[in-house]
């Protein structure tokens, strides 16, 4: 009797226990990506702005900064946001704490990281601008590492030149297919990096590029180590559908910790072209991760 009783208790412990507790998983984080289209405070007419850019106005913030926080995510990658100040006006600094580029440019890239994570700056991932002497240079990437009592994770978020949704990269003659395909060449540096150290990664952001398809891009970058990608055989629902052009892919350890099917998009409640001018022309992208204990 008490044989048996002793081998119940054992089948039973590891279901009683805490999650971690186990060696199974001590952390479910939520990470996103989301272009805000140029969220910025400068007045229209501004110079660092192109003529035909409307800035938000303050109720149109207010509407993203409601959809940010039934968003409710614990990292978002950040793009086309004038800097932290913008930054704050959807994603207030009593949730997050904000950290965006060096670049001067308007459309800078970043993160918001919910309060009571702890993360680390890294250094930007400048050799994504492949066009540092050009009037419009192209943007870095912004790199932090997120410490969490399962271990590090390295996150790159970036966006990158548009122009070039699907041309295979070697044969193309646009211009921005031969850019795009330089700042493939910089992640893949950047990939092998971190499979050198043995961190586990993510890179996130709007890579204006489709990957479906034996896309010559996302095989390119998977020549420096296996990748996982959520969006994989997905299209988006955002703003009436379409292929995805936001991106969250998951490198080393960090494939196995992604729940490919908790992927989702936050549509709209407003519909038309209205509504899609005066907000963002791009949906939050979500994912989840299980991080072990």
């Amino acid at each position: 009797m008490h044989h048996r009783l002793a081998l119940l208790l054992l089948f039973l412990l590891p279901l009683l226990l805490p999650p971690g507790a186990n060696g199974a998983w001590a952390l479910e984080l939520k990470v996103a990506t989301w272009n805000l289209e140029w969220l910025t405070l400068r007045p229209q007419g501004d110079r660092a702005l192109p003529h035909d850019v409307r800035p938000k106005e303050p109720e149109e913030r207010a509407l993203l900064r409601r959809y940010a926080a039934e968003l409710a995510a614990d990292v978002v990658a950040l793009q086309e946001v004038d800097g932290p100040e913008a930054a704050a006006t959807v994603f207030p600094a009593a949730r997050y704490a904000l950290h965006f580029t060096r670049d001067r440019v308007v459309q800078r890239v970043g993160f918001a990281v919910r309060s009571g994570l702890q993360f680390v700056a890294n250094p930007d991932l400048v050799a994504l601008n492949v066009t540092p002497g050009a009037r419009n240079p192209l943007r870095a990437g912004a790199d932090i590492t997120l410490v969490t009592p399962g271990g590090r994770l390295r996150l790159l978020a970036v966006h990158l030149k548009t122009g070039c949704r699907e041309d295979r990269l070697d044969t193309s003659p646009r211009p921005q297919c031969g850019q795009l395909g330089r700042q493939m060449v910089a992640l893949q540096g950047w990939i092998a990096q971190r499979r050198e150290e043995g961190v586990p990664f993510v890179i996130l952001g709007d890579f204006n590029r489709w990957m479906d398809n034996n896309d010559s891009f996302f095989a390119g970058l998977q020549r420096s180590g296996p990748l996982a990608r959520a969006t994989h055989g997905r299209s988006s629902p955002c703003w009436g559908g379409g292929g995805f052009v936001d991106h969250i892919i998951a490198g080393s350890a960090a494939r196995g910790w992604m729940q490919a099917d908790s992927l989702r998009v936050q549509v709209f409640r407003e519909k038309g072209a209205a509504a899609k001018d005066s907000l963002t022309d791009h949906c939050a992208v979500s994912v989840r991760f299980l991080l072990p204990d």
